[in-house]
């Protein structure tokens, strides 16, 4: 058996794993001491997913050794993790709604009563852990209607009840408000104080360097460097985690133009008393990013698949370019001159078995430049699919390759693109930025800049706090399906949104 140092708890040597003739993981290497918590960060495609899939029995490497507290084990499956005391909080959580807290967190591990779920020591074990961890929750209350934060706060939970010494968080902040971010990063050294061992996956630079000991950074599958998190800085991780020095751009100041998209006392009811939106009012002119602000499950979603089509209102009015739009379908809605980056890359804006080539121009297929008579143009179709797959830098095989193939963040970038290089007089952005790395935000974020500038007009959906302040001419706050506010660029910092993203303040209007 090889040595191992008193504090390392965990240590994966030489792993190795490929798809295909794609190398994921080249020979990375990674250490976790006991108490700490490690970044790791890297571009989309860097490989720092698939590690932690092996490293969780989601995936097998083709060679390579995983130590756990010096003795050599291969981690079968997410069960075998479990039983090794690796846990891991995903990034898109794994509730059910109807069931309660507790019911949640000892799913599949139940204390009984001789035959039966012994639902009152459950809900004092969940509550003796919640204690402890200083994770406040009440063990009787739904999921159902649960704000995002606390969601978070059962997902860990329900790993702490599984006895995990190590604590795997997956882009943890990606839908968090700022509150909530500070929260889960103080519960990360609560944690880490405790003697759990966290490895925390993420883009967010300011984030590893406000939590983190020590950093990992991966570039095209191999690790880069291994330091510190004291002796670097958000410049030198930017570098070396897409090889160059970013640049910021400028964003000029422009007039806005006539008004393109304008939406009037809009209604949705639900199935319950209150209205999923409650006579929403907003406009997006020319040359104008307009940002709406808002926690997830505010009406955000449903307000943007109402202006697709995709959703009937149940009153209001939605006009493009002067054109009624109001519950028409979503071909007439794409034909007023509306490009569409959807929230959920795979459920609204791919499938799965579509190729490359395929996705390129779902949604646009019957435009000139690509049908021809009713009959496709293949190569004009071809010559353009890679075309966009270059100029924003898709990882792919072939434009023939399976969308469902590519990672997350390649297939958000294929979206992206698709939708950006249309000359439609309004784009409408839903989170166009998740999950993907600094340096391809960095481009998307300039691409939209660049649309503004050529006079298209661009209503920006995010749940990205800076980005939403860094691109918006204005910004609209919805909470509980209503506007919450409206400000100028400038105007507002993001401790005020993120009170009114969560109602804290309401709009004195309303």
């Amino acid at each position: 058996m090889r040595n191992q140092s008193d504090d390392v708890l965990l240590r994966m040597d030489g792993i190795v794993k490929c798809y295909g003739d794609l190398v994921a993981n080249d020979n990375v290497d990674l250490h976790l001491n006991a108490g700490e918590i490690l970044a790791v960060i890297g571009e989309n495609g860097a490989g720092k997913t698939t590690l932690m899939k092996i490293l969780y029995g989601l995936e097998q490497p083709e060679s390579g050794t995983i130590w756990l507290k010096g003795e050599k084990i291969r981690v079968r499956d997410t069960a075998h993790a479990i039983a090794n005391g690796i846990g891991m909080v995903q990034q898109h959580f794994m509730l059910f709604d109807p069931f309660t807290v507790t019911e949640n967190i000892v799913y599949g591990k139940e204390p009984r009563r001789g035959l039966f779920f012994d639902i009152d020591g459950a809900n004092r074990m969940v509550s003796d852990l919640s204690e402890r961890y200083e994770l406040p929750v009440n063990p009787v209350a739904r999921i159902k209607g649960m704000p995002v934060g606390l969601r978070q706060r059962v997902e860990i939970l329900k790993v702490l009840y599984q006895n995990a010494e190590i604590i795997i968080f997956d882009e943890p902040t990606a839908v968090l408000t700022p509150q909530e971010v500070n929260e889960l990063l103080k519960t990360m050294r609560q944690l880490a104080s405790n003697g759990k061992s966290i490895i925390i996956v993420t883009h967010k630079l300011n984030e590893v360097m406000g939590v983190a000991d020590r950093v990992m950074v991966m570039r095209n599958g191999k690790l880069i460097a291994d330091l510190p998190v004291r002796d670097t800085s958000i410049e030198e991780l930017s570098f070396m985690m897409v090889g160059r020095r970013l640049i910021e751009s400028a964003i000029p100041e422009i007039p806005p133009g006539k008004k393109v998209l304008e939406i009037e006392n809009l209604c949705l009811n639900g199935t319950g008393s209150v209205p999923i939106l409650d006579r929403v009012s907003l406009h997006v002119a020319a040359n104008e990013i307009v940002g709406i602000a808002g926690v997830s499950g505010n009406g955000q979603f449903e307000l943007v698949q109402t202006i697709l089509g995709l959703i009937e209102a149940d009153s209001g009015k939605i006009q493009v370019g002067g054109q009624d739009i109001f519950n028409h379908p979503v071909r007439s809605v794409r034909d007023s001159g509306v490009a569409m980056i959807p929230e959920d890359r795979f459920i609204w804006g791919s499938a799965a078995q579509a190729m490359v080539v395929e996705t390129a121009i779902m949604g646009h297929y019957r435009k000139q430049e690509f049908s021809k008579k009713n009959f496709l143009q293949i190569k004009k179709i071809r010559s353009f699919a890679s075309k966009i797959v270059k100029e924003f830098n898709v990882k792919a095989d072939s434009i023939l390759q399976k969308t469902g193939s590519l990672s997350g963040g390649n297939a958000q970038k294929l979206i992206v693109a698709r939708e950006m290089t249309q000359q439609t007089p309004l784009l409408v952005a839903c989170e166009p930025t998740r999950g993907i790395d600094i340096g391809a935000i960095n481009f998307i974020h300039d691409r939209l800049i660049e649309k503004r500038s050529e006079g298209a007009a661009v209503l920006l959906v995010s749940s990205e706090l800076s980005e939403i302040l860094k691109l918006s001419d204005r910004i609209y706050v919805i909470y509980n399906g209503r506007i919450n506010g409206e400000f100028l660029r400038g105007k507002v910092n993001e401790e005020e949104l993120g009170l009114r993203m969560v109602g804290s303040i309401k709009n004195e209007l309303q």
